[in-house]
């Protein structure tokens, strides 16, 4: 089996701030939100909040739009995005595992056949969080907590923040702008 995150991995880019613009595109009143959203940016990079306060903060904009409305005609607009390296050795036993939103990879995740999905639980409604953000540390916990897996074959990221993933690989590859590298 082999493991991939998802933004920057599979996909060209951060699929959470192109749905952001894209629904920003589709609902330009949810300028509203960028108040709160820059004193979230802020107060996370003085650290006086966590990454997961600051992103509930920023996702603060789903309660302005029906997220999962938009979704299927985002993700007929983004689909483009899924670098061709994955299509080509994309195998059935896939496990996509992503900080971004669930409820934002469900339908890609659908589309391409991948029926193994680990991501952050963020009410699409809402925008709060229900349990911790799915990065670093948390995804290999998830791994083992939900699926009973402490090993993989292969293991694909764009970042050094997933080092606890490629710590379990027999192979572990980082993508650089949608080429496979040996993990360093």
């Amino acid at each position: 089996m082999n493991i991939y995150d998802f933004d920057g991995t599979i996909y060209s880019g951060d699929s959470t701030f192109d749905f952001y613009f894209y629904a920003l595109g589709k609902k330009p009143s949810l300028v509203r939100f960028w108040p709160k959203q820059a004193v979230a940016f802020s107060l996370y990079a003085l650290k006086k909040i966590s990454k997961t306060q600051m992103k509930e903060r920023f996702y603060s904009f789903l309660t302005g739009i029906d997220a999962e409305a938009m979704l299927e005609d985002y993700w007929d607009t983004h689909e483009k995005n899924i670098f061709p390296y994955y299509r080509d050795q994309q195998r059935e036993d896939d496990i996509i595992i992503s900080a971004s939103p669930e409820f934002l990879l469900k339908p890609i995740c659908k589309r391409l056949g991948i029926q193994y999905l680990m991501a952050s639980r963020v009410d699409s409604k809402t925008g709060k969080y229900t349990g911790k953000n799915c990065w670093g540390p948390e995804k290999v916990i998830r791994l083992k907590d939900q699926m009973d897996i402490d090993h993989c074959d292969k293991f694909f990221s764009d970042s050094h923040s997933d080092q606890p993933l490629a710590d379990i690989a027999d192979e572990a590859f980082l993508i650089e702008k949608g080429k496979i590298v040996p993990w360093h």
